[in-house]
C-alpha cells in the first residue's frame, strides 16, 4: 500500500505512524525537496535549506514533529519551528518567507489517537503525484548526512502566528464592526489565532470548542459536529456562527435562525459577491462532482461557469492552477481563493463569508437564499467489486434513473478508492424521490455483483 494517502501520510500515531517513520520521512524529503534550480543555486552560495514546521495541538504532534525536525536538521536543512497553527498557515508562511518546503503535523478532522504529515513544496503548494512517489522512494535510499557545521539549526518561528494574521487582516475588503460570531475552534489548531483574527477585524466573539488539551480534538465539536454550534449561535442571538475542523483547513457555517450553510452555500454566496466585484477570473467556479446540483442551478442562474473535478481538494487545486482560477471548493467546507491562499482556509473563508454579511447588509439566512439545497441521499454498497460502478446493467439502471428525474434531480455513482464498496448518490425534489432512486440503484449494484459470481 503506498504511503501517502489523499491527504499526505495519515494513521494512528505510534501504530504505522511512528517516531522512526517521520524522521526517515523528513530525511527523504530533504533529499528530494533539496534538489531543483533553487535549492542548487543557494546551495552553491554556502546557504542551507529552511523549511517550516508546525503541528495541530494533539498530544502525539510533541514527539513527530520533534522526530520531523530532527530528520530535517539531521540532513542540513535549518528548521522553523512556528508551534501550533493552522494548515493553511503553514502554508502561507513557506511561500511568505520563501522557504524551501514545509511540514505540517496534523490529521484534520481525524479523532485525536491519530496523526498525519503533510508536506508543502517552495510556494506552500501541496505535492504532486510524482514527488510524493519519488520521497517514498527515497526513504530507502542513501541521506544526505552532513557533519560539522553543514547540520542544520532548529529555532522558534518566533512571528509565526503574527505573519498569518496580518495576512488575514490585509485580505478583508470589509471590517465587521457590529457583528457577532461564535466560533468553533474544534479543540484544535486555530483555538488562539481564530478568535484573535475575527476580533482584529472588528467582530465581537463568543469561543467554544477552544481548550485544547492534546486528546480533546474534534471531540463533539468543530465542522464535523455542528449541533453545539447551533445551540449557542440560538442561546446568544449571533449573527452567524463559523466552524473550524481540527486543523482549520475547512469552514462550515450556521445562520441566525441555526441551519448549517455548507461549502457549497459558501461557494455559492463568495461566487457571486467576486463576480459581481469583478474578482472571479473567468467568471468560473470550480468544484467537486459531490456538489450539490443546487450549486450548478445557482451558478447558471448567475451566469457564473462550474467547472467540476474528482473528489478531493488536491483535484480542485489542480483545476485552479491549470485555469488560474481564483475560487474553488468541496461541499464539505475546504474553500480555496487562490488570490490570498495555496490550500483551503477555514480562517480566510470565514472572515470572507462574515464580511459579506455586514457589505450587503443582509444576514446570513438571505445572502444563502441564493442557492437551493436539493435533498441529497448517499448511499454505500458495501463488499462489491469497485468496477461494478461501470457494469453494463448498473449503467443501464442509472440513465433509466436520470431520465426519470430529468432535470430535478442527479445520479452519481462513484468507487471507493480505498475501499471495496460502491458510492449511490442521488439528489432529487424530495428527500423520499432520491431516497427511493438510491435505494433502487443499490439494488441494481448488489444484483450486479451476484450475478457475476
Amino acid at each position: 500500500m503506498a504511503l501517502f494517502g489523499t491527504d499526505g501520510v495519515r494513521g494512528l500515531a505510534n501504530g504505522p505512524l511512528t517516531a522512526d517513520l517521520a524522521l526517515t520521512l523528513a530525511q527523504a524529503t530533504a533529499v528530494v525537496l533539496g534538489q531543483g534550480r533553487i535549492a542548487e543555486a543557494r546551495k552553491a552560495t554556502g546557504k542551507r535549506l529552511t523549511a517550516v514546521v508546525a503541528r495541530d495541538p494533539r498530544v502525539s504532534g510533541h514527539f513527530i514533529s520533534a522526530a520531523v525536525a530532527a530528520g530535517l536538521a539531521s540532513s542540513g536543512v535549518d528548521v522553523l519551528d512556528a508551534g501550533v497553527l493552522p494548515t493553511p498557515a503553514a502554508a502561507f508562511l513557506v511561500s511568505d518567507i520563501d522557504a524551501d518546503f514545509g511540514v505540517m503535523i496534523s490529521a484534520s478532522h481525524n479523532p485525536a489517537p491519530d496523526n498525519g504529515i503533510k508536506i508543502f513544496a517552495r510556494g506552500g503548494v501541496k505535492l504532486p503525484d510524482l514527488v510524493e512517489k519519488r520521497i517514498e522512494e527515497a526513504m530507502t535510499g542513501p541521506k544526505l548526512l552532513p557533519t560539522g557545521g553543514a547540520v542544520g539549526r532548529i529555532s522558534r518561528f518566533a512571528d509565526a502566528e503574527d505573519r498569518y494574521v496580518v495576512h488575514l487582516l490585509a485580505s478583508m475588503h470589509t471590517p465587521l464592526r457590529g457583528l457577532h460570531v461564535v466560533l468553533d475552534c474544534a479543540h484544535g489548531a486555530a483555538s488562539g489565532v481564530s478568535p484573535e483574527t475575527f476580533r482584529d477585524a472588528g467582530a465581537k466573539v463568543t469561543v467554544i470548542g477552544a481548550d485544547p488539551d492534546g486528546v480533546n480534538i474534534n471531540e463533539g465539536v468543530g465542522s464535523t459536529h455542528t449541533d453545539v454550534l447551533v445551540a449557542e449561535v440560538l442561546r446568544t442571538g449571533a449573527d452567524l456562527g463559523i466552524a473550524h475542523d481540527g486543523d482549520a483547513d475547512r469552514c462550515l457555517a450556521v445562520d441566525a435562525d441555526g441551519r448549517v450553510i455548507d461549502g457549497d452555500q459558501i461557494m455559492a454566496i463568495l461566487a457571486v459577491s467576486m463576480k459581481e466585484r469583478g474578482l472571479l477570473h473567468e467568471n468560473t467556479l470550480v468544484a467537486t462532482v459531490m456538489s450539490n446540483l443546487g450549486l450548478h442551478r445557482a451558478m447558471e442562474a448567475n451566469g457564473i461557469r462550474l467547472e467540476t473535478t474528482g473528489v478531493g481538494d488536491r483535484y480542485v487545486l489542480e483545476r485552479m492552477n491549470e485555469g488560474k482560477f481564483s475560487l474553488g471548493g468541496e461541499q464539505s467546507g475546504h474553500v480555496i481563493m487562490s488570490e490570498y491562499a495555496t490550500t483551503g482556509d477555514g480562517l480566510l473563508t470565514g472572515l470572507h463569508l462574515a464580511a459579506e454579511v455586514v457589505r450587503q447588509r443582509k444576514p446570513l439566512s438571505e445572502l444563502a437564499k441564493i442557492m437551493t439545497v436539493f435533498p441529497q441521499v448517499l448511499l454505500n454498497v458495501k463488499g462489491v467489486e469497485r468496477s461494478r460502478a461501470t457494469d453494463p446493467d448498473v449503467l443501464e439502471a442509472v440513465a433509466a434513473a436520470e431520465a426519470e428525474l430529468g432535470d430535478a434531480g442527479r445520479v452519481l455513482l462513484r468507487p471507493s478508492g480505498t475501499e471495496q464498496l460502491v458510492r449511490v448518490m442521488v439528489e432529487a425534489a424530495s428527500e423520499n424521490t432520491a431516497y427511493k432512486v438510491a435505494e433502487r440503484l443499490a439494488e441494481v449494484v448488489r444484483d450486479s455483483t451476484e450475478e457475476s459470481h
